[in-house]
């Protein structure tokens, strides 16, 4: 597809930033530059305490001086398994300096799933919340663990404040379940002797692997994306080119609420405000809303970043439409569908729009960015970003023109080069041209805006015609008395499928056969659900995206029990 959108980019954002991704050979490079650049600004905020860049520096070379003294090796795999700690992006960066790969594990996995990730990278060190040793406990044996760094919650926040949270974590609060693992070290010593030994800077590439970003767990068995350094470098380098020219080069404070774990927290907020020499307000549980919006309380924030279920949550708070947003000036949605009933209740709301952003685990991740500049939310997921390729297929693999659907895929320098251990999988997700295919279904328009439609696989067939779990929802989200809705495919005898829909409710005064008519006047017949069911909550990924194979799973099992 010839590259439409180029001439709707804003001003001062280039079609191409491979030069700016040249100047670096690594993601050490880009780090150590913002270090060196902005050492005595803030880089990261948690609890009320401040770290520097300087201090970052200082604490990540002592953690990679450490692990080089201890033996590991460049190209070494180490699992990190926290929450938005201070102590993450220390250990990250200090597992980058020394050239090994970072493997990023959900502190929420179950064992089965933490013991699948730790076999399948083959990391032998994993530094660990003390929150989830218990976990470590249940997987151990099957792994090729030999080094175990355990962190308490407090460790970083100082010797008084730091003893009192821990003292609370544990005995108060009691969020450490008992477990027992022997030979483990504390990471708090672990930096000190990191901090008499030798460090020796590595001679890193773009090419070489700097993450294995763990994915696909919601479909199937979780595989490793290989994201090297130039991967993300380039990444970095394209979301930098889009926000910068907008937030003028002022001193910013981003909200961290998703989890750096996660690939659109880890680059948005951890790399690139990094890199923007920006300070990140780290939330450790952004569960639980009432904490939540005290911290955001207690600093002028200038850009957050969500997913619709988080802006959802604060929006249904009473006491989030009372924080001062006279300094907000981004907030960028990604990871699920941002649906309009939510962007405009948020504009209402800060007075900001939401730039619906759109990528992947194996594109680093960002394909897509609206620019942030509109002030009114257009349900598109924005033009594609410097230096990347978009392309629309059928199942044919052939490229449509512009305006019909099909299947996103995108090349670009952002785009992992496979899967860690699996050829197999790697020349299932890639068409001979290189473009990786997405499976997501959506199209672009004639200014070169993408719109996506749905997953392919979460597509709902009804009598032959495509029904989007996406546009059911955002109708049913209209509905006042509706919080949270979620749409499937359950088989019909007639129609080979129909639309189920699973909704939280804001109240028990709505029914089942008010909701199904209230969509039925906003939709074509066949697109309206025939079953409603109302639960108090929906299950979930890490970051919030509601899992629809999961609700399918659900009918499909008491469809069979009945």
């Amino acid at each position: 597809m010839e590259p439409i959108w180029l001439d709707h980019y804003p001003p001062g954002i280039p079609a191409d930033i491979s030069n700016e991704a040249a100047k670096y050979d690594s993601l050490m490079a880009m780090f150590e530059e913002s270090c060196s650049r902005h050492g005595q600004n803030v880089a990261y905020i948690s609890m009320g305490v401040k770290l520097t860049y300087a201090e970052l520096d200082e604490r990540s070379r002592h953690f990679a001086a450490w692990l080089q003294a201890h033996g590991i090796k460049k190209g070494d795999r180490v699992a990190l398994m926290m929450p938005n700690l201070l102590q993450y992006p220390v250990c990250l960066f200090g597992v980058l300096r020394m050239g090994a790969v970072v493997v990023n594990t959900n502190p929420l996995y179950t064992p089965s799933e933490l013991e699948h990730q730790l076999q399948d990278s083959g990391a032998e060190t994993i530094i660990i919340a003390e929150n989830f040793a218990h976990t470590l406990q249940k997987a151990l044996p099957n792994t090729s663990i030999k080094t175990i760094i355990k962190t308490s919650v407090g460790d970083m926040l100082g010797t008084v404040r730091g003893a009192i949270t821990n003292l609370v974590v544990r005995h108060v609060k009691k969020l450490i379940p008992t477990y027992s693992l022997t030979h483990t070290l504390n990471l708090k010593q672990v930096l000190k002797e990191g901090s008499r030994s030798h460090y020796t800077r590595p001679e890193l590439t773009q090419k070489d692997i700097a993450l294995l970003q763990y994915t696909g767990g919601t479909t199937g068995v979780a595989k490793g994306a290989m994201l090297t350094h130039g991967n993300m470098v380039a990444n970095v380098c394209q979301a930098e080119a889009w926000v910068d020219p907008y937030l003028n080069g002022s001193r910013e404070l981003i909200v961290t609420a998703l989890p750096l774990y996660h690939i659109f927290a880890l680059t948005a907020n951890c790399l690139t405000f990094v890199k923007l020499g920006a300070s990140n307000l780290l939330i450790i549980n952004p569960r639980d809303i009432p904490d939540f919006i005290k911290s955001l309380s207690r600093h002028k924030f200038t850009a957050i970043t969500g997913v619709n279920t988080l802006f959802n949550a604060l929006l249904n708070h009473p006491d989030f439409a009372k924080l001062n947003f006279s300094s907000l000036k981004l907030a960028l949605g990604g990871g699920m569908a941002v649906q309009e009933v939510i962007a405009q209740r948020w504009l209402k709301v800060t007075g900001k729009p939401i730039a619906q952003a759109y990528g992947l685990t194996e594109t680093s991740p960002a394909v897509t960015i609206n620019p942030l500049d509109k002030t009114e939310f257009n349900g598109s997921i924005g033009l594609p970003v410097s230096s990347t390729e978009i392309s629309i297929r059928n199942e044919a693999g052939q490229d449509l023109p512009q305006g019909e659907s099909g299947e996103i895929c995108v090349r670009g320098p952002q785009v992992t080069p496979g899967y860690w251990n699996r050829p197999d999988e790697t020349r299932k997700s890639f068409h001979p041209d290189g473009f990786l295919m997405t499976g997501d279904i959506g199209y672009v328009d004639e200014q070169g805006y993408v719109y996506i439609l749905d997953r392919k696989k979460d597509m709902i067939l009804v009598s032959g015609f495509n029904v989007y779990p996406n546009e059911v929802e955002a109708v049913a989200m209209e509905h006042p008395d509706v919080r949270e809705a979620a749409a499937i495919g359950v088989s019909d005898e007639h129609s080979g499928e129909v639309v189920k829909l699973f909704v939280i409710r804001k109240n028990n005064t709505v029914t089942e056969e008010e909701l199904i008519k209230f969509c039925r006047n906003k939709l074509t017949g066949y697109k309206a659900p025939k079953f409603v069911q109302f639960c108090k909550d929906l299950p979930r990924t890490n970051v919030g995206k509601i899992l629809r194979r999961e609700l399918k799973e659900g009918a499909q099992n008491k469809a069979q029990e009945g």
